[in-house]
């Protein structure tokens, strides 16, 4: 006699908060925003004996922690089936349930204050929006992982997700950087700017008036100074100033450094079966998940100082995440690759484009009469260089002609090293000369196509095809072929258009 099992029992989904500490993170990052009118009650109420700019302050910050709690108390989450049902508001409720299937991108943000409490910020992003689906501050860790792992796998139970072992979900890593390549990197890029201004930023409401003047004032009295001692050797003079300026590029250099250090120490580029996932932070770790097949397209860059340090760099677009992120910052878009060298570029796309080839075998090159189309915006920058030079200082602004052999160059090895390539399944664009970039999808990922042409392009018999995909914009180049024969323009948009509207489109 066989028995029936008792089926199991159904467990009801439950309500949870975030952390308990969420409150505090939701007024950090609310201070954050009023920081700068803040500060400014700060140092010039506390100035004044009647300190009612102080008690101003005071009360906005009351104010905002009470926000900030309030919103906590009415924050609520579970799981139920495949999808992250959320319920929240103030005076205006809402619910909002968001299926696994549609979140393309899972972000985990540690801060220092984050790593303390040992809690982490969670947004799941989609394809389109102007915010995230949804933003978690904050979770315990382990539960934002768990929910990471069961997004990842689809798991309708969250227990399915958080029993797989650590090292088993620690994933093939395709890439990471030591320290001597994070070095290279901060010679390469120029953040070092950033740690500048935001030193002055920072410093300007609290210097006294006319501080950096007076600042200026006293380097050029010292240089004067050196130049008056020299008396009159104006090479040794020459030598002093360019010493200096030597000083500040490597002071420059050596934030940039830093900076590097910090934004990409211990970053690893992990493969979980069909999604990528970059970690990266020294001070705040940040673990970004995102599915392949919604990479719209990708850029490769290199720039003079990756060549002379035999190096490139390998970013993506993602549908929807050159959105606002819903705190007026943008989205980051995962670097698959801030640093690597030309053959590791090209072994990671060939591993991640599913057998189309990288490079391409063959490039067609532009107009024959593209270098004179490319110089013509060097020259309307000469005249007008030119034309406020001698303004200012008379005959001698004719040096800035001096732009036009300059650009001429620059035209002539741009033309020389762009072009195009199109085949079954990648459709590609390389251009520069002084910066190169190498821009590219599949054709399976482009939405439109449009043929343009200007006036002067009409003039010379050309015309260009602009591309278009799901996460075309933010800070990458434009997805566009510039600069061809009319009728090979025409050619090239009539046939990849009507191979365009034959395919599904994949993202």
């Amino acid at each position: 006699m066989t028995t029936t099992p008792d089926p199991a029992p159904q467990v009801e989904p439950v309500d949870r908060r975030l952390h308990p500490w969420s409150w505090l993170f939701v007024l950090l990052g609310s201070l954050r925003q009023f920081v700068v009118p803040l500060g400014v009650l700060v140092v010039f109420g506390g100035r004044r004996e009647d300190g009612y700019q102080l008690a101003a302050a005071g009360v906005a910050v009351l104010v905002l922690a009470a926000v900030s709690v309030w919103r906590y108390f009415t924050y609520r989450f579970r799981i139920e089936g495949d999808s992250l049902v959320i319920r929240s508001g103030l005076l205006e409720r809402s619910l909002r349930q968001v299926p696994f299937s549609r979140i393309h991108n899972v972000e985990l943000r540690q801060t220092l204050l984050h790593r303390l409490f040992d809690v982490a910020e969670v947004k799941l992003e989609s394809a389109g929006g102007t915010r995230p689906e949804a933003q978690m501050r904050v979770l315990q860790l382990d539960d934002a992982l768990a929910l990471e792992r069961l997004i990842r796998h689809r798991a309708p139970d969250p227990t399915a997700a958080s029993g797989t072992s650590p090292q088993e979900e620690d994933g093939a890593v395709l890439l990471s950087l030591p320290l001597p390549e994070l070095v290279r990197l901060g010679l390469i890029s120029n953040r070092g700017m950033v740690v500048v201004g935001a030193a002055f930023a920072l410093a300007w409401p609290v210097l006294e008036d006319n501080a950096f003047k007076r600042v200026f004032e006293l380097a050029r009295l010292q240089l004067t100074g050196v130049a008056g001692h020299l008396e009159g050797r104006w090479i040794a003079a020459a030598l002093a100033v360019s010493g200096l300026l030597l000083l500040a590029l490597a002071v420059l250099r050596l934030f940039s450094v830093l900076l590097a250090i910090v934004r990409y120490h211990g970053f690893a580029l992990r493969e979980h079966g069909r999604r990528l996932t970059v970690e990266r932070g020294l001070l705040s770790r940040v673990r970004s998940s995102v599915r392949r097949r919604r990479i719209q397209a990708w850029t490769l860059r290199e720039t003079v100082l990756h060549r002379l340090f035999a190096r490139r760099s390998l970013s993506i677009d993602i549908a929807g995440a050159h959105a606002g992120n819903g705190d007026g910052q943008p989205r980051e878009v995962p670097e698959l690759a801030p640093i690597a060298t030309p053959a590791a570029c090209e072994a990671l796309l060939q591993h991640l484009l599913d057998g189309a080839h990288w490079p391409p075998r063959g490039w067609r090159a532009l107009h024959p009469r593209a270098a004179l189309r490319l110089v013509l915006g060097d020259v309307v920058f000469a005249a007008a260089l030119t034309g406020a030079l001698c303004w200012r200082f008379g005959a001698w602004g004719l040096f800035g002609l001096l732009w036009l052999p300059w650009g001429w160059l620059l035209a002539r090895r741009h033309a020389h090293f762009a072009g195009y390539h199109v085949d079954d399944r990648l459709v590609a664009v390389r251009e520069g000369w002084w910066s190169r970039h190498w821009r590219f999808a599949e054709i399976d990922k482009l939405q439109a196509l449009q043929l343009r042409q200007s006036p002067l392009d009409r003039r010379f018999g050309m015309a260009s095809v602009w591309l278009d995909t799901a996460g075309a914009g933010g800070l990458a180049p434009p997805l566009r072929i510039r600069y061809l024969p009319l009728d090979e323009a025409q050619a090239l948009h009539r046939d990849l258009g009507r191979d365009v509207a034959r395919r599904r489109l994949r993202w």
